[in-house]
């Protein structure tokens, strides 16, 4: 079945302006981003292994965690939603499985890696990635498998910290022949190594902005400059909640109370219709006896 979000991504891509897409990792994240008129949510595997297991992005997660996570934040937001898929949680046949099980979860688009398993996040070091010829089975069973054709595949080659950066321009080049629709050379550590992988490819290019990455984070011309059409910024909610609880727990560790505290503080009310009580409070208004 077609999802009109799907063909709307895919109808965006063709434009030279940058689509901004903020991570999100749970559902409190997703309905806040979702009010915000972003043109895409991309769901950050890192943020969602975090929040959901408390454990690092290093190959723990299975598929039953991250699909059922895709599930949750797709149902919860009206907003296209492109989702880290891992490395596709195994062999060609997992692959094909995690493919159809993103789609029809609601996402709009898997992105699959060529690391060795266990993966890593992309911005620690010790990443090692396959052969070429499996990553690019891979790619080629994962857009024989989708449904809609306008459910986007998203090749990433974490090549570069290891190999250097003319194996990952080959790579990504390898994954585009294999019908990717998107690709994504992750961690490229200079805005020189951008503006060449740029120059290199005519498919959609995905930036990966990771505050205190390997990666400069740059400004929206640049980025559009260099010729990138999605820029990510993975854990900028993350970090942002993380650093707002650790100030609000110090506060009430150090004085007993909330009060005094200077973390600001969604209000209550609204914070409570966000996640659907006036929904709650009208079903109760109308069946109550």
């Amino acid at each position: 079945m077609t999802d009109p979000r799907r063909q709307k991504l895919r109808s965006r891509l063709a434009d030279k302006e940058l689509l901004v897409a903020p991570g999100v990792f749970d559902g409190i994240s997703a309905r806040i981003a979702d009010q915000m008129d972003f043109e895409a949510l991309y769901m950050t595997g890192y943020g969602a292994v975090a929040s959901h297991l408390a454990l690092p992005d290093a190959g723990v997660a299975t598929y039953s965690d991250m699909v059922g996570r895709v599930a949750v934040l797709a149902k919860a937001t009206k907003t296209p939603l492109i989702a880290d898929g891992d490395t596709g949680y195994g062999g060609l046949l997992n692959v094909q499985y995690a493919v159809r099980g993103y789609e029809a979860a609601g996402a709009v688009a898997i992105q699959l890696e060529d690391q060795e398993f266990p993966k890593k996040c992309g911005h620690m070091t010790g990443r090692r990635v396959v052969p070429m010829a499996d990553m690019v089975d891979k790619i080629k069973v994962a857009v024989a498998s989708r449904d809609d054709g306008n459910f986007l595949i998203i090749a990433r080659t974490d090549a570069r910290t290891t190999l250097g950066l003319d194996e990952a321009l080959r790579r990504a080049d390898a994954y585009a022949e294999a019908g990717a629709d998107i690709l994504f050379v992750e961690s490229p550590e200079s805005v020189d190594e951008m503006r060449t992988i740029g120059r290199s490819f005519d498919r959609p290019l995905i930036a990966n902005m990771v505050e205190g990455g390997r990666t400069p984070v740059v400004d929206k011309k640049t980025l559009e400059e260099i010729g990138y059409g999605i820029a990510i910024f993975p854990v900028l909610g993350l970090l942002a909640a993380g650093e707002a609880l650790r100030q609000a727990f110090g506060h009430l560790r150090e004085s007993g109370s909330s009060i005094g505290g200077d973390v600001p503080l969604y209000k209550f009310a609204a914070f409570s219709d966000l996640m659907g009580f006036g929904a709650v409070a009208a079903f109760d208004e109308t069946w109550r006896r």
